[in-house]
């Protein structure tokens, strides 16, 4: 998304831009629901992409607790999309001729009148700037900060995709126009509605996006959820298809112990869900020469921000705005001095509202956790970038 929404910018100012993804297949089919801030939304207007039927539009919130009654509601209007659906509107919009599928990066080189990207296929690209929006293992970072990485945060992500049709009719009265949270002691369920496949938003054709943080001691039971059947552990992440069947097993007998009825009837209708390590990373530095780094690369935050998309977007727009006004090594060195400090503002916020699913916890966080653990606070602070700032006023 990051490097979608950076070229897409330095485009329309003039730039000339190619996009290399280590990726050999589409992306298209990664990811599953976000939430589509405001400041997202408007920056895709700004470059003339669609946002009309960006997603489903919720208004209400609610926590249910462990039998399906609401315990605490909330009006928060917001518009809620599935990752695939952005990264096809931001891939439609770049010239596919520019779009190097299967090209990793394996170093790079810079001068004073250039830089020089060397990738696995062996080939070499000189330009005038390198953006390295490569993510959590990002091969630009490593290369300029070898010691920066990063950190787990002790619990992990069950995620999964449900179709909406096959939601039981009065599962599907409770749960499709709301933004609906569970709070287990020490964890938290998350679900909502975004569109289907090819963003279908009829009602019926939907998908139910869920989400669950369940902690996990960095130690022994998250190398556990790592390892597949074969033995191998599986460094940061694994992909769906190998993870353990005891593991989802566990985690379908944990649903149906904690989950309100109303999640436990999600959970039963997963077929192959995804296990997600929460992570953060923050870099000291964003720019080095004529390359820079940003997105995930740059800042990886803890999901309940909801602020991975819609960063992607401000440090796409700061880098292109500095381009468009210095010369590419003072360009990169102003972006870096107005991104580095959201990016340390949303860590740190992400950091609170998590602290209380962390499987270990310091005496700061534990005391951090009694706030932010109550329903009010996770109604009130998850996934709403405007509270973040008036945090900061």
């Amino acid at each position: 998304m990051s490097g979608l929404l950076s070229a897409i910018m330095l485009m329309r100012r003039g730039w000339a831009v190619d996009i290399f993804e280590r990726v050999e297949s589409e992306l298209a089919d990664r990811g599953a629901g976000i939430v589509a801030q405001a400041d997202l939304i408007a920056h895709l207007a700004a470059l003339g992409l669609e946002t009309r039927d960006l997603g489903v539009a919720v208004t209400t919130r609610n926590v249910l607790d462990a039998a399906g009654r609401v315990v605490a509601t909330r009006q928060c209007p917001q518009v809620l999309t599935a990752w695939e659906h952005v990264y096809r509107i931001l891939r439609d919009a770049f010239p596919a001729r520019h779009y190097y599928r299967g090209r990793g990066l394996k170093a790079f080189l810079q001068d004073a009148d250039g830089v020089t990207g060397h990738f696995t296929d062996d080939s070499s690209v000189r330009g005038d700037v390198l953006i390295g929006a490569d993510g959590l293992r990002s091969t630009v970072r490593q290369q300029c900060l070898p010691k920066v990485g990063p950190l787990y945060a002790g619990y992990v992500a069950w995620r999964a995709l449900v179709a909406e049709a096959a939601l039981p009719p009065a599962i599907h009265t409770d749960l499709a126009g709301t933004l609906t949270f569970c709070l287990p002691p020490g964890e938290q369920f998350l679900g909502y509605p975004v569109g289907g496949p090819d963003n279908d938003l009829r009602e019926g054709r939907r998908r139910y996006n869920a989400v669950w943080y369940r902690p996990a001691d960095e130690t022994a039971e998250l190398p556990r959820l790592l390892t597949d059947d074969a033995g191998v552990t599986h460094a940061l992440s694994i992909p769906p298809p190998l993870i353990r069947r005891e593991a989802v097993a566990a985690m379908r007998a944990a649903a149906e112990r904690l989950l309100a009825p109303q999640l436990q009837a999600v959970v039963r209708l997963i077929g192959e869900p995804m296990l997600q390590p929460i992570y953060d990373l923050a870099s000291p530095q964003l720019a080095f020469g004529r390359a820079a780094i940003l997105g995930d690369a740059a800042f990886l935050a803890r999901p309940h921000v909801g602020a991975g998309v819609a960063k992607a977007a401000d440090d796409a727009a700061a880098l292109a705005a500095a381009l468009d006004a210095d010369d590419v090594e003072t360009a990169l060195r102003r972006f870096e001095a107005r991104r580095l400090p959201q990016g340390n503002r949303i860590i740190e916020q992400a950091r609170h509202l998590g602290s209380y699913l962390q499987a270990s916890q310091s005496a700061d966080e534990r005391s951090r956790s009694e706030r932010y653990a109550i329903p009010e606070a996770v109604l009130a602070e998850t996934a709403v970038l405007d509270f973040l700032r008036r945090s900061q006023s």
